[in-house]
């Protein structure tokens, strides 16, 4: 068969299957699957505080590919309060905001989540139930293992009580 034929037939079943809604993936997201999603060993985590005002601090949870290969991420990852010394959860995990997109970090290059904490003194001491916290669980997108970042701070024991959002990881 030439070329043209197949083309057509190949646009003709695409276009067919999509009518059914069945999802059609291009094949230049291939090339792109063939990249490994980044795991917790994969990258260094820390925090920057950026600024604060009216009850609020905001910083980045900031992630470096420290492998020596490429990896894929994006979305979402998991952060919560933690401390007592030894891991516990304060409080509830963060909630989250916006939307996302998958990326590529390159060996040496960082993405970042924007954070915004709410002063837990904003909170009458009954509410909140006031407790040191040691620093941050961290999970990047898509990962089963965590990461700890140092970040001393008062939490709320109360798990009503949300003092964290951020947003999804981005490349910078």
């Amino acid at each position: 068969m030439r070329r043209t034929s197949m083309t057509r037939i190949s646009a003709l079943v695409i276009a067919a299957l999509a009518a059914t809604g069945v999802a059609v993936v291009p094949a230049a997201t291939t090339a792109a699957a063939s990249v490994p999603a980044c795991h917790a060993a994969d990258v260094a985590v820390h925090y920057r505080a950026t600024d604060s005002g009216a009850g609020h601090r905001y910083g980045r949870i900031v992630m470096k590919n420290t492998s020596t290969h490429a990896c894929t991420s994006g979305g979402f990852g998991g952060l919560s309060y933690v401390g007592d010394g030894d891991g516990t959860q304060i409080g509830a995990a963060a909630d989250r905001e916006g939307t996302w997109q998958a990326f590529t970090l390159q060996p040496g290059q960082r993405a970042y989540s924007p954070v915004d904490e709410v002063v837990a003194q904003n909170y009458p001491k009954a509410t909140c139930r006031p407790a040191a916290v040691d620093g941050f669980r961290v999970y990047i997108p898509n990962a089963t293992r965590s990461k700890f970042v140092a970040h001393a701070t008062t939490g709320c024991r109360n798990a009503a009580v949300h003092l964290i959002s951020h947003k999804a990881f981005r490349r910078f």
